[in-house]
């Protein structure tokens, strides 16, 4: 079975198309009908999140850490206890294609290091747009790593002690912890999820706030490249 976990912080406007899009990867021919659970961490909702998520079939779980750290692994906590034996994760701001989950069946590894790209950029000008397509080109053996589109086998989650508690990064944090126990990690070009370039960050230093980041150093420094390098690492982690 496969538990699919999402973590949210007041994501009304958007959990329910990102369900949607979960349930057309579960119904994925290539899974051959592997059952499919999707479980949204409830971190601290203020809105209608919950409402709308069980109203799309979704396990809702209530999550009061306070970070995202937390309330993926709350997610991962619930998946597990109902037998998942592999774990996906995604953002609710996020549209996962619909090989997402037979893909990461189909790595043969211990996890799956997947890309994402912008669907909608909306005011950031041309440069940003430029500098992030620069460092994250869509190529095999990436270095980077997306909470957006991540998976793990239970066994190698359990192994290196699971998501920690962090406020972001929570996912860099997890596949360091997987590399130190030597996991297989699958860094595959596709596929691809799809995100929000939204200026509204839910998790400080997170992918909102690394566009944000970008955008500063590119109008303070633009004819120095290498300001923009320290923007674009895999830190930011989502």
């Amino acid at each position: 079975m496969i538990g699919v976990v999402v973590p949210a912080h007041d994501e009304a406007a958007s959990i329910a198309q990102c369900l949607a899009a979960i349930g057309l990867a579960a119904a994925c021919p290539a899974l051959r009908g592997e059952p499919v659970r999707v479980f949204v961490a409830d971190d601290r909702c203020s809105d209608r999140t919950a409402e709308i998520a069980l109203a799309c079939g979704a396990t809702v779980v209530v999550a009061d850490g306070g970070n995202v750290g937390s309330a993926r692994a709350a997610g991962m906590r619930a998946a597990i206890a109902t037998g998942a034996d592999w774990l996906a994760s995604t953002d609710a701001d996020s549209i996962v294609p619909g090989d997402w989950l037979s893909a990461q069946r189909r790595s043969g590894a211990d996890a799956f290091c997947g890309m994402v790209a912008v669907v909608d950029w909306l005011d950031f000008a041309p440069d940003v747009q430029h500098a992030h397509a620069r460092a994250h080109a869509l190529r095999d053996g990436h270095p980077h790593v997306h909470g957006a589109n991540l998976g793990v086998a239970t066994a190698a989650y359990l192994g290196c002690g699971g998501f920690r508690p962090l406020s972001a990064h929570e996912d860099v944090a997890l596949v360091r912890d997987l590399e130190a126990i030597g996991a297989r990690i699958a860094r595959p070009a596709a596929p691809v999820v799809l995100t929000s370039a939204r200026r509204s960050a839910r998790a400080q230093g997170g992918f909102a706030d690394y566009l944000l980041t970008l955008e500063a150093r590119l109008r303070a420094v633009a004819s120095a490249p290498s300001a923009i390098d320290g923007v674009n690492g895999v830190a930011h982690g989502a």
